[in-house]
């Protein structure tokens, strides 16, 4: 074809990246790796109604000849400022973008197009996108079809109103659960967390959607579960346990990964060169794009002195693209000062440019020109089917539940019963007045003709105040049943604080209804006094107690065998959560979840996560070091047992570890179950290091009806047997293993395996 190179589609992406990036000023190559401006800073409201583009962005875009990304185009939320009033709705979106994508198309000398980068921890975070459950709900699912058909369509959603990379919380994990973004990960799991990031990617890339994994690496591991404070993790700690995500989704094709806030060993990620270069770029031979986390960069001037210096000193790290921060905007200064060589931003602008082609964005910029991707399910349904999943029932007398005729008078009751921010979590948007379905409504729509539903919020979701507690407990005394909708909240509102890259700024001097989200740590992990004495006052009415805790972390539990007949965690169930609980109570769907975390008894005991290092101690004097409810945990409304695993081969050699790994699961009760088949690997001898108690390295999701038998069988390979070797590379090491089979991490039978 005539023109430049750069503009044939038939042409390789090398060719094409490495022709655009020779007719490239040093100018022009700093903008592209720039996303400075906030895109709802890029238009506003017109006179007429519709949206217009502002003069800050105009001059954005002036200031390098282009733009390399600009983020949360369509972001609504409280720290935005952004609602109905004045942001861009499902209507408008792809029109906007359009907009926005066409001057920076028509009026740059190269015609370089903008990548249009998005929210989306679960769904898109724009006005009316639509939410899905929360990650760590998702993970209670241990359904990875479900979850990836779930990110497909979200990805499609997110294309259809013209963004092209959606960012995603996938690496994080749940090791200490007073970390208010725990709700974010998938669990505590490294092998939990990267099956459910390849399910992400795999979902996305077939909307054609570019993810960006968050956060890259070892932030869920902060000191005392404060947010982006250090990561006290040796190596191994950091390969065996954090990295495995990561690891899972470059191989599944991310488009990039954002570099964490917290630091390794002193040296902040942003800045690490050892960790984005020499083992993201060089060992792992990743060629995707590396992200700033907000304003990263521009902490970086506590250790340089010198705002050109800090983005020299991220850009020769392994960054590629910076978010909001005013250090990589001078990139061109640290050039001709000889602070970095030209050549490193050259590969850094070169990565965003292989994104910008491989996703079509140069033949086809505009989203109104692209035909809608077809999914098979729309996201609400699949929401809502999530949420069902997620349901985890952790305790049962085996009679309470599920409610049935005799439960003539229901009195639901707690702060979370008639609130659909409670529900939804942090990073939402504002929803429209109507949307959703609380716990009280769904179990009045789910309640059979003749039964009567009474409510009384019974106390504050914080503090001690007990002033509601009467009306709820008279309100129990006269039901057959109270159902108490208890746990936390991540719902921001105009009145919350923020810091300078949104994270709610709670403080104990600061009244605030958040108990959950970035920036909202807990020290004491309990349900707050007020909600504890809910419990005790509506049981001591001698009315059955039925606890649904709606939750974006795992609460330290009491005991609570001999107050409530049932106790069940929703996490946060998203806009639609209402109703899947309440189908979940009426037995109209099993509880099929499983939890992804392992709930402590108290704070004081962390960490508690199931996987820790075989050591034999003892535990407390003062209280067991057992969790309340292990990893894997997960009851149902009929009884399950298993059979011995048996394996195909006793003996595998390194070169060929292949061999199957069988046990038969029976319905012994009366009732459909899906059961959670789960597989784990426990070191007795050999290896390079210390062994883990045990750890999980496959599950299956097996349904059975009343009285039905069938086998699960794992597939054992390298992959299940791999381990963190002497030079922390991965592969299969020779020593005594012992295959273990069950329905959660502390209830399992095994079978020896020899590896030699």
């Amino acid at each position: 074809m005539s023109g430049p190179l750069y503009r044939d589609p038939d042409a390789p992406v090398d060719t094409r990246v490495g022709d655009l990036l020779g007719r490239m000023t040093l100018r022009e190559k700093v903008g592209q790796v720039n996303q400075r401006l906030y895109g709802w800073d890029a238009y506003e409201r017109a006179s007429s109604g519709g949206h217009r583009l502002t003069d800050a962005f105009r001059t954005e875009v002036d200031a390098h000849d282009g733009m390399g990304a600009l983020y949360g185009l369509q972001r609504a939320d409280p720290w935005s400022g952004v609602g109905f009033a004045d942001g861009i709705t499902a209507a408008d979106g792809a029109r906007v973008a359009d907009e926005v994508q066409r001057h920076v198309v028509e009026n740059t000398r190269l015609g370089v197009p903008v990548l249009f980068v998005e929210e989306v921890p679960h769904g898109h975070q724009a006005l009316d996108g639509t939410l899905l459950p929360v990650n760590l709900g998702v993970g209670a699912t241990w359904d990875l079809a479900l979850y990836e058909a779930a990110a497909e369509a979200a990805g499609a959603e997110l294309r259809a109103r013209g963004g092209h990379v959606a960012l995603v919380s996938a690496l994080d994990l749940v090791r200490d659960p007073r970390w208010g973004r725990a709700e974010e990960c998938f669990g505590e799991d490294p092998y939990l967390a990267a099956r459910f990031t390849e399910a992400l990617v795999r979902g996305m890339r077939r909307a054609d959607t570019a993810v960006v994994l968050k956060h890259f690496a070892g932030q869920g591991a902060t000191v005392g579960g404060r947010n982006s404070a250090a990561t006290e993790l040796g190596p191994r700690e950091l390969h065996e346990i954090h990295l495995a995500a990561a690891r899972a989704g470059v191989r599944a094709g991310a488009a990039g990964v954002m570099a964490a806030y917290n630091e390794l060993d002193g040296l902040p990620c942003v800045a690490n060169e050892p960790l984005l270069t020499g083992l993201l770029r060089e060992r792992w031979g990743y060629d995707g794009i590396v992200m700033a986390d907000g304003g990263a960069i521009d902490r970086l001037v506590r250790l340089t002195g010198d705002p050109v210096a800090a983005g020299a000193m991220a850009l020769s790290a392994g960054c590629d693209l910076s978010l909001w921060d005013a250090c990589f905007p001078r990139l061109a200064e640290a050039v001709t000062r000889g602070l970095v060589p030209e050549a490193a931003l050259d590969a850094a602008v070169a990565r965003v440019l292989a994104l910008k082609f491989r996703l079509g964005l140069f033949e086809q910029p505009y989203a109104s020109g692209r035909a809608p991707h077809e999914t098979p399910y729309p996201v609400r349904e699949l929401s809502e089917r999530i949420a069902r999943a997620s349901v985890v029932l952790l305790e049962h007398d085996g009679a309470t539940l599920p409610l049935g005729p005799a439960a003539r008078r229901i009195a639901v009751l707690g702060p979370g019963a008639d609130s659909v921010p409670h529900q939804i979590g942090d990073y939402t948007a504002p929803q429209r007045p109507g949307t959703g379905v609380t716990v009280l409504r769904g179990i009045r729509e789910a309640a059979p003709a003749g039964v009567e539903v009474t409510h009384a919020v019974g106390c504050a979701l914080t503090g001690a105040d007990l002033s509601a507690l009467p009306e709820a407990v008279a309100l129990a005394a006269a039901a057959e049943v109270a159902v108490l909708v208890l746990g936390g909240s991540s719902a921001r509102d105009a009145e919350t604080a923020f810091d300078d890259n949104g994270a709610a700024r709670v403080g104990s001097a600061t009244p605030s209804g958040m108990t959950c989200g970035e920036g909202v740590d807990l020290a004491e992990l309990s349900l707050p006094v007020a909600q504890l004495r809910l419990i005790d006052a509506v049981a001591a009415t001698g009315t059955p107690v039925v606890v649904v805790l709606i939750q974006g972390r795992p609460h330290a539990l009491p005991d609570l065998s001999r107050t409530a007949g049932a106790v069940l965690s929703a996490w946060y169930p998203g806009p639609w959560g209402g109703r899947a609980v309440a189908d979940v109570l009426f037995g109209r769907a099993e509880p099929e979840g499983r939890l992804p975390v392992s709930v402590p008894r108290s704070a004081a005991q962390l960490p508690v996560f199931y996987n820790g290092k075989d050591h034999r101690y003892r535990g407390y004097v003062d209280q067991p070091a057992s969790a309340r409810h292990p990893f894997g945990h997960g009851l149902s409304y009929t009884s399950v047992s298993y059979g011995e695993p048996t394996l195909s081969r006793t003996y595998v050699s390194l070169d060929s570890p292949e061999l199957t790994c069988a046990v038969t699961v029976t319905n012994t009760g009366r009732r459909p179950v899906c059961e959670t088949v789960q597989l784990y690997v426990r070191r007795l001898s050999g290896g390079s290091s210390w062994p883990r108690t045990r750890e999980l390295r496959g599950f299956a999701r097996v349904r059975l009806a009343p009285g039905e038998s069938a086998e699960a069988v794992f597939d054992i390979d390298a992959d299940t047997l791999t381990s963190v070797t002497r030079d922390l590379s991965v592969g299969v090491e020779a020593g005594e293993l012992l295959l273990e089979t069950g329905p959660s991490s502390d209830r399992t039978s095994g079978v020896s395996l020899t590896v030699g």
